[in-house]
């Protein structure tokens, strides 16, 4: 935090929080990260070790989600932040500095294979997990939720299209065929968004740290491991994902997973992955139009071209590939990876 600059009341009291629950009143704060969401990340500066401070504001992001899912992925096994201490009435939590790298800096072609490795290991694990009691589901109601977000804030909000009646029914229909696929996989516990940003390297052999789990439900066993392999921020060759998916999958049957055969398990995971990213192009815009955070959609041409890579192989969505050339494609013409 800035000393030159006279703090506002929720900066004041993070500050003074943090030097309390560190015992060291001379610490300051700097700027760690933030999310797409309303919290906010800040490291200790001044006393080692350091640690890291998560400002969850209480009237807009309750931290206690965080922390019940938190437990539980701990006592699965799964590797989590762990927590120093907290306030949860306030929404301040002290946590340890994995430092400042996550697997989105660090990855590259020689080192893929064994930091996704690393990172199934992680998401078997949490897969096995049974979830809570009362934990939220992936269905029907939440899917079309997030399906509508690709009309009302991509196609609507961001490129100014109104869908005429068969557009519409065409759109309506390809939802149909997505939301009945998701419901009919196998279900387990799903991060929702489960890829390099937020999986970090610890150095100890209990693999990557699992961060912003706090969304967590129940829900299509194939959404994770696309979501890892079919990143927002970070595209890889078709090959190599099927590669990559074809070794999640075998080692989920040797993990006991209600993994279905291959070829099953590869239909499931194009169309969760179509599901998913129509749902990341509508909140991609609505974090430029709504919350006025436009680098977010830097990175929808990525999303167009494993639409345009997915669509094709399924004569059922041929209506959803046409929708999305007449109306998406010439709005990036030249932009898609």
């Amino acid at each position: 935090m800035n000393s030159s600059v006279t703090p506002g009341p929720r900066e004041q009291a993070r500050l003074d929080w943090a030097r309390s629950a560190t015992g060291h009143s001379h610490i300051e704060l700097v700027a760690a990260s933030a999310d797409a969401g309303f919290r906010s990340y800040w490291r200790t500066a001044g006393e080692s070790p350091s640690r890291i401070v998560m400002d969850s504001p209480p009237d807009k992001e309750d931290v206690r989600p965080w922390l019940a899912m938190r437990d539980v992925l701990e006592a699965g096994g799964v590797r989590v932040p762990r927590v120093v201490a907290r306030d949860v009435d306030d929404g301040f939590l002290l946590l340890e500095d994995l430092g400042t790298q996550t697997y989105l800096h660090v990855i590259n072609e020689t080192n893929a294979d064994a930091l996704f490795d690393a990172a199934v290991t992680q998401l078997l694990r949490l897969q096995a997990i049974a979830p809570p009691p009362g934990l939220a589901a992936y269905d029907e109601a939440l899917l079309i939720r997030e399906l509508d977000l690709f009309n009302e804030w991509f196609l609507g909000r961001h490129l100014g299209i109104t869908l005429d009646r068969d557009d519409k029914e065409d759109l309506d229909a390809a939802c149909r065929v997505l939301i009945d696929a998701a419901l009919a996989q196998p279900q387990v516990l799903v991060h929702r968004d489960f890829m390099p940003r937020n999986l970090m390297p610890t150095g100890d052999a209990d693999g990557p740290a699992v961060l912003d789990f706090q969304d967590a439900v129940r829900g299509p066993l194939a959404y994770d491991a696309l979501s890892l392999f079919k990143d927002a921020f970070l595209g890889w060759p078709e090959a190599r994902v099927d590669a990559w998916l074809g070794h999640y999958h075998r080692r989920a049957v040797e993990a006991g997973l209600p993994v279905p055969a291959i070829q099953r398990f590869r239909r499931d995971a194009d169309l969760i992955g179509v599901q998913r990213h129509l749902k990341v192009l509508g909140i991609f815009a609505r974090l430029h139009h709504r919350d006025h955070k436009p680098t977010y959609l830097m990175d929808a041409p990525r999303f167009l071209g494993y639409l345009g890579a997915t669509l094709p192989r399924y004569p059922e969505l041929a209506p959803l590939a046409a929708l999305i050339a007449r109306h998406v494609h010439p709005a990036f013409a030249g932009t898609e990876p």
